[in-house]
């Protein structure tokens, strides 16, 4: 696919800066692209490669200035980037229909354009929707629905009672619908809680590689519409999540907690059940929450604080071990003030 600097920019609400009718055949890291390639600054590190780069253009954000090559300029250069490629490498669906060692199951419903490929199961009851594609061990259970043009990459287990909007993206080895942890205690031990609720997603949300989306035990576990969950995320039973919410890397979630709309949550952070955590919140990675949060501010630390306030407390860390040496000082110092006192007092 080849484009003009003139049809990219109006593709991607950018202005062309220069030669508008530069050909480009696709999109490379500042390092690497070549004078048939687009590249991009989004961070402020990468500025010192514009005086070396072999790009063909440049998609930068206000106020950066460059001389050497034509520049695509928009509001978000990162935003930018992520419209070009995906105007270079569009999503096609290519239906390869059904695999004769794909197991369906004479109940399963499959829509128009399927992929079932070979070693997939689909279960009795389950719909399957148009346009989807099912890799390698793929398993849809019992009365599950996938929605249409969802993609499930190999080895990916969504469980009875599973519904999956349209446009879906699942990584490899992503389990929806495993039980919740679930148990109650008496003197012989832990007594398993049957965990009979399921499992809704909403349009176009992407789970990563191994991640596991447990179902409810009485209701459902729901996660909305739009929501974007990385590798490695742990949700557990009857937890709701808002649309718009973006979960990172190594994040566990606690059952029956609430997350509001347009949440971030950074990497390794850790959230208790029954809480909730209000709307547009930001959580910095490596952070412990262990009650509410209100919408619309900044979380770190651990426990979680507001941002401002998680600062000055780890900027107090390191003059700890001044400080102790400091107040032992001031102590001894108190004490023979006061013994001096007690003694003056005892003369008179």
């Amino acid at each position: 696919m080849e484009k003009s600097l003139q049809e990219l920019a109006e593709q991607i609400d950018a202005t062309v800066e220069g030669n508008a009718t530069v050909r480009v055949v696709g999109m490379a890291t500042i390092e690497t692209a070549g004078p048939t390639e687009v590249t991009f600054v989004a961070n402020r590190r990468y500025l010192k490669h514009l005086e070396t780069t072999r790009a063909g253009a440049v998609i930068l954000g206000p106020g950066v200035v460059c001389d050497r090559l034509p520049v695509l300029r928009c509001a978000d250069p990162y935003l930018g980037f992520a419209k070009a490629l995906r105007l270079f490498h569009p999503w096609v669906h290519r239906a390869t229909g059904i695999s004769p060692q794909a197991g369906v199951h004479p109940d399963a419903q499959i829509g128009a354009e399927p992929s079932l490929m070979a070693g997939c199961h689909v279960a009795a009851g389950a719909r399957i929707g148009d346009r989807v594609t099912l890799s390698p061990g793929v398993y849809v259970g019992e009365g599950s629905v996938i929605g249409d043009d969802s993609f499930l990459y190999p080895n990916v287990v969504v469980r009875e009672g599973v519904t999956l909007g349209k446009r879906c993206i699942i990584q490899p080895g992503a389990v929806i619908g495993g039980d919740g942890f679930g148990y109650a205690q008496d003197v012989t031990g832990a007594l398993k809680i049957p965990q009979i609720g399921g499992v809704r997603i909403g349009d176009d949300v992407e789970i990563g590689c191994n991640t596991t989306i447990d179902r409810g035990a009485l209701g459902d576990t729901v996660i909305g519409d739009r929501v974007k969950i990385d590798n490695l995320v742990q949700i557990a039973h009857n937890v709701r999540i808002g649309d718009h919410t973006i979960i990172t890397a190594m994040v566990g979630i606690a059952g029956s907690t609430e997350i509001g709309v347009g949440v971030a949550v950074g990497g390794h952070t850790a959230i208790a059940g029954h809480i909730h955590i209000g709307d547009g919140v930001s959580i910095a990675a490596m952070s412990g929450v262990p009650g509410n949060l209100d919408a619309g501010k900044v979380y770190a630390g651990i426990p979680a604080q507001e941002h401002r306030e998680w600062r000055r407390v780890i900027g107090t860390v390191p003059r700890l071990p001044a400080m102790r040496k400091e107040i032992a000082e001031l102590r001894k110092e108190l004490d023979a003030l006061s013994e001096s006192l007690r003694s003056k007092l005892s003369d008179k």
